[in-house]
Order: C-alpha cells, then sequence, then structure tokens
C-alpha cells in the first residue's frame, strides 16, 4: 500500500504540472484501480490493524509509514477526487 501511495502522489504531482498533458492524464486514470484499492485499505480494518501495530512498535523504525500517516493517506486520497473532477 505504501507504494501505491507513493506512485499516487507522483502521478498526481505531475498532472497537477501540466493538467493538459493526455500522457498524464491517461496515467493517472489507469492508475485509479489501485487507488480503489488504496481506499478500501484505509477504510477498512486492515489499516486499522497495521496503525495498532506501528503504535505498538511492531514495524522497525526504518520502515516508511506515510500509509499509516491518518492525515497523508486522507489527503492524497481527497486530492485524488479533486483531481478526478478536474479532468472529468
Amino acid at each position: 500500500m505504501e507504494k501505491i501511495l507513493d506512485n499516487l502522489n507522483a502521478l498526481m504531482s505531475s498532472l497537477e504540472n501540466d493538467l493538459n498533458s493526455k500522457v498524464n492524464v491517461k496515467r493517472f486514470l489507469a492508475y485509479q484501480k489501485k487507488v480503489i484499492r488504496l481506499e478500501n485499505y484505509y477504510s477498512g480494518p486492515e489499516w486499522k490493524k497495521d496503525f495498532e501495530l506501528d503504535e505498538q512498535g511492531a514495524f522497525p523504525p526504518s520502515l516508511k509509514r506515510g500509509v499509516l500517516s491518518e492525515d497523508g493517506i486522507y489527503d492524497a486520497l481527497e486530492k485524488n477526487k479533486e483531481l478526478m473532477a478536474k479532468i472529468a
């Protein structure tokens, strides 16, 4: 899920830089299936379980955990919705 979030943020950044780029729009739209997976993860019990494990220190400190940041994942999903509305 971390990789999906990272890729989504990169795609959104590229799209924001050039909303008229057909290549950026096409890549962004093609990625929406993975965004749905990310939304399902975040809204389901799996994210809550991973969040609790992280709070308990179950993951190594060196592990990247942006996907477990409530604000980070929420903000990315909201930004995704805004961009979808802009290109629709």
